[in-house]
């Protein structure tokens, strides 16, 4: 009795080795994309490319050391306030939130949510 193999992709019948999955290039290539695409990204590589892009946002609205943003602009960009690395607070009892070397505080002046953006200093150990 003979066993038909069929590719993973296409379904269509396989001719040639014993061990053949698919029945060329293209139909591995698509079938890899698409296993990928049907797992949920890994929580890790989540993480890890949102704290990228935040403090990507960060380091490039803070070019004078201590800069005051509307939040809805860094918002828009896909920063998320969420995702920190670390926190530090100031003899007034503010609490900045950092992501790496990039600081931000969250305040609301006249209903308008801004982010006051300052970069990490050494008297801050």
């Amino acid at each position: 009795m003979r066993i038909h193999k069929m590719c993973l992709y296409c379904n269509t019948e396989l001719t040639g080795r014993t061990d053949k999955k698919f029945c060329d290039p293209q139909c591995k290539s698509a079938y890899q994309y698409q296993q990928r695409k049907e797992q949920p990204e890994n929580f890790y590589n989540r993480v890890d490319n949102q704290l990228k892009r935040n403090r990507k946002i960060l380091k490039e609205y803070n070019k004078g050391g201590k800069v005051t943003v509307r939040a809805k602009i860094l918002n828009a960009l896909g920063f998320n306030p969420k995702f920190i690395t670390h926190y530090w607070k100031n003899g007034k009892g503010d609490t900045y939130l950092f992501v790496y070397e990039y600081g931000f505080l969250k305040k609301k002046e006249h209903h308008i949510e801004k982010y006051v953006l300052i970069k990490w200093q050494e008297y801050m150990e």
